[in-house]
C-alpha cells in the first residue's frame, strides 16, 4: 500500500488512532476496511475485490477477539469474586482454628490446673472421712443400715465442730460416698473422684473411720469404732438408745481426730475437768504443732475450776516456749497476772504482746489486745476488735466467753446506754455459757450507776456478785466485783460495800472506789490515802489518777485535779473520761476556749456520749 494511500487513511500525518473497547474496534475495523476497498477500487478493481474479501476475514477476526475479550473479562471478575471469597473464609476458617487452638490451650490449662489442685489437695488434704459402716441384716431389716450409722455419727462430728469456739485450724468432715464428681478421664473409666481418692489416700493425712453396728445376744446395740490412728473401742447401749451411742462415738473420734478442737469444745462447754485430764493426758504424745493449744486449754481449765493463776501462768509460758506467735497465750497471760491482782505486770505482760507483735497494728490480732485495752481504757480500738470478731462467726464470737456482752460492756463505759442495751438484746445465746447471764447483770448494773439509778444497779450488781462466784465468771473478769460496791454505798447498804472490797482483792478498782466510798462518808484523809494506794498499785494504769482527780476537784483544789488528770491522759490517751473531768474543771475557771479543746479531743473516743455533748456545746456558746 503506497505511503499516499496510507496517509489518507490515517487521517493525516501525524495523527493517534483512537482507543476504545473491542465493540468499537469492531466496528472500526469494519469502516476501515470499507475505506480501504473504496480507495483500492478507484486504482484496481481486483486488488479492491481481494482487499474487501481480507480486510472482512480480519473484521470477523477482530469480532471473535473482542467476543473472546469480554467473556474473559467475566471470567477474570468471576475469579476474583471467587478469590476474594475463597480469601474471606480462609481468613475466617484461620480466626476459629486460632480460637479453637487458644480454646485448647485454655482447657488444657484448666486440666493442668485441675491436676495440680487435686495434687496439691491429696497432700494437703486433713480431712476425717467415714465410710459405710457393717450391720447384720436384722437391724438392716429396722433401717440401721450401715449408711445410716456413718451418716448419723457424721453429723454429729459436725455439730461438735460446729459447737466449737476456737480459732484454732478444724479438719472437714465427710463421706466416703458423697459429693464424687462422676467425672470419668477418657478411655480409662475412672472418675475424676475416683483419682482424687487415691492420691488422697496415697499422699494425704486423712483419717477414715469405719466400724460396725451390731445386735447383741441380750438384745443391747454395739457400736464399734476404729480408724486411722484411732484406737477401736465399742459404745454398748440399749436398743432404743442408738442416739445416746453415737454421741459418745462422736466425741471419742473428735477428741482422736480434732484434740485440739475437742479442748477447746470441752472448755467452752464448762467440762473444764474434763479439759485439764484430756490436755493432761494427750499434750505429751501430741503433734509438736498441737502442744501450745492443749497448754493453753489446760491453764484455762484451772483458772475456770478455781485453780491457782500461778499454776496457770506456767503453762501460759510454756505454750509461748513453744509457739512465740502464739498470741492467745500472750494475752492469757495479761489475764492470768490481772485475776493475781498484779495488774501492774499485767500492764507488762500487754506491753511484751505489744512489742512481740511488732507494733498495733501488727502481727497479732487486734482481739488479742482486749485485755490490755481493758487496763488501760482504749475502749474504740476494743469495740471495733469485737465487733469484727462478732461478724466473722456469725454472732457466736470466737472466745471462751460471750463476744457481744464485751461489746455492751465497752459501749456502757463508752456512756452509750442504747447501743449497750441493743447489745445485750442481741446476745446469741450459747449451751452452758454462765458469763452471758452474768455479764448481762454487769452491764445493766454499770448503768444504772452511770444514770443515778442506785436502786436499779445494786439489784443487778449483786446478781452479778452472785454469778461471780464461779471460778469461770471470776477468771474471765477480774475485778469486775469491785464496781458492786459503789452500788450498795448508793443504795444506803455501806456494811455490804465494806465486805464487798474486803473480799474483793487487789484491784485498781476496789482501790479508787474505797477512796470515793470513805469521801462520801466524810473521811477524805483516808480517802486520799486509798487513792495513792490504787496509784501505787499499778502506776502505769490510768484509772487510779482519774479518779483521785476527780475528788480533789470536788473538794476544789482544781489545779490538783487537772495534775491527775494530765497523769491518767498519759497513761490512758484514748479514755475520753479524764479529758472531760479536764474540761469541766477549766469551765469551772470559766477558761472556755480551753475546755472546748478538751471536750473535742473526749468526743474523738466517746462520741455518743450524752453528758459530754451538752458541756460541749455550753462551752461552745459565744459569749461577750
Amino acid at each position: 500500500m503506497s505511503e499516499g494511500l496510507l496517509s489518507e487513511l490515517l487521517g493525516g500525518e501525524g495523527e493517534e488512532p483512537k482507543s476504545g473497547g473491542a465493540s468499537e474496534a469492531a466496528i472500526g475495523a469494519e469502516a476501515f476496511a470499507a475505506a480501504v476497498a473504496a480507495i483500492a477500487s478507484r486504482q484496481d478493481p481486483e486488488v479492491a475485490r481481494k482487499t474487501g474479501v481480507f480486510l472482512d476475514h480480519q473484521s470477523h477476526l477482530l469480532e471473535i477477539q473482542a467476543k473472546h475479550l469480554e467473556d474473559a473479562h467475566e471470567l477474570r471478575l468471576a475469579e476474583l469474586r471467587a478469590q476474594k471469597r475463597e480469601g474471606t473464609i480462609r481468613r475466617f476458617g484461620m480466626r476459629i482454628r486460632v480460637a479453637f487452638q487458644i480454646l485448647a490451650v485454655v482447657v488444657a490449662a484448666f486440666i493442668g490446673a485441675g491436676i495440680l489442685v487435686m495434687v496439691h489437695d491429696a497432700f494437703t488434704s486433713r480431712a476425717v472421712v467415714v465410710e459405710p459402716f457393717q450391720a447384720p441384716p436384722g437391724l438392716v431389716a429396722q433401717g440401721m443400715t450401715g449408711a445410716v450409722a456413718a451418716s448419723a455419727l457424721l453429723d454429729e462430728l459436725n455439730r461438735l465442730q460446729r459447737a466449737t469456739r476456737t480459732s484454732a485450724v478444724k479438719r472437714e468432715f465427710s463421706t466416703a460416698w458423697g459429693n464424687e464428681v462422676k467425672l470419668a478421664v477418657p478411655e480409662t473409666g475412672i472418675s475424676i473422684g475416683e483419682i482424687s481418692r487415691v492420691l488422697k489416700s496415697r499422699f494425704g493425712h486423712d483419717v477414715h473411720i469405719d466400724g460396725d453396728l451390731i445386735e447383741t445376744a441380750a438384745g443391747t446395740l454395739a457400736l464399734t469404732i476404729r480408724g486411722d490412728g484411732v484406737v477401736p473401742r465399742t459404745f454398748n447401749g440399749a436398743s432404743g438408745e442408738f442416739s445416746k451411742l453415737t454421741i459418745a462415738a462422736a466425741e471419742y473420734v473428735y477428741s482422736q481426730a480434732e484434740p485440739v478442737p475437742w479442748a477447746y469444745y470441752l472448755q467452752n462447754y464448762q467440762r473444764n475437768e474434763e479439759a485439764i485430764e484430756f490436755c493432761r493426758a494427750t499434750v505429751a504424745s501430741a503433734d509438736k504443732a498441737y502442744r501450745p493449744y492443749l497448754l493453753n486449754v489446760w491453764a484455762n481449765g484451772v483458772l475456770a475450776t478455781g485453780g491457782s493463776a500461778a499454776e496457770s501462768l506456767v503453762l501460759y509460758r510454756a505454750a509461748l516456749k513453744l509457739k512465740p506467735d502464739y498470741w492467745a497465750a500472750h494475752t492469757n497471760i495479761v489475764n492470768a497476772f490481772w485475776v493475781m491482782g498484779d495488774e501492774e505486770d499485767a500492764w507488762r505482760a500487754g506491753e511484751d504482746l505489744y512489742k512481740a507483735a511488732g507494733g498495733r497494728p501488727g502481727r497479732a490480732p487486734e482481739l488479742m489486745y482486749a485485755n490490755l485495752d481493758n487496763l488501760t481504757w482504749n475502749l474504740l480500738p476494743n469495740l471495733n476488735a469485737n465487733t469484727a470478731d462478732i461478724d466473722a462467726t456469725a454472732g457466736a464470737g470466737s472466745t471462751s466467753s460471750s463476744t457481744a456482752l464485751s461489746i455492751a460492756d465497752v459501749q456502757a463505759r463508752l456512756h452509750n446506754p442504747q447501743a449497750a442495751e441493743l447489745a445485750l438484746q442481741t446476745t446469741t445465746p450459747v449451751a452452758n455459757d454462765p458469763t452471758i447471764e452474768a455479764m448481762t447483770h454487769f452491764v445493766r448494773g454499770e448503768l444504772a450507776l452511770d444514770a443515778g439509778n442506785s436502786e436499779r444497779a445494786v439489784t443487778e450488781m449483786e446478781a452479778f456478785g452472785q454469778a461471780y462466784r464461779d471460778p469461770t465468771i471470776s477468771s474471765n473478769f477480774a475485778g469486775f466485783n469491785c464496781w458492786i460496791a459503789p452500788a450498795e454505798e448508793a443504795a444506803g447498804h455501806p456494811d455490804r460495800a465494806d465486805a464487798v472490797l474486803k473480799a474483793a482483792g487487789t484491784y485498781v478498782d476496789c482501790y479508787r472506789f474505797r477512796g470515793d466510798i470513805l469521801d462520801h462518808r466524810g473521811d477524805w484523809p483516808d480517802a486520799q490515802k486509798a487513792y495513792a494506794a490504787a496509784v501505787e498499785l499499778a502506776p502505769d494504769l490510768p484509772a487510779g489518777y482519774y479518779t483521785w482527780g476527780v475528788a480533789l476537784s470536788r473538794h476544789g483544789d482544781l489545779a490538783g485535779a487537772v495534775a491527775k488528770f494530765k497523769q491518767a491522759n498519759q497513761r490512758g490517751p484514748h479514755w475520753a473520761d479524764p479529758l472531760k473531768a479536764w474540761g469541766d474543771v477549766l469551765t469551772k475557771q470559766a477558761h472556755w476556749r480551753e475546755a472546748l479543746i478538751e471536750y473535742d479531743e473526749a468526743l474523738k473516743y466517746a462520741p455518743d456520749w450524752a453528758a459530754l455533748q451538752e458541756v460541749r456545746q455550753i462551752a461552745a456558746t459565744p459569749r461577750t
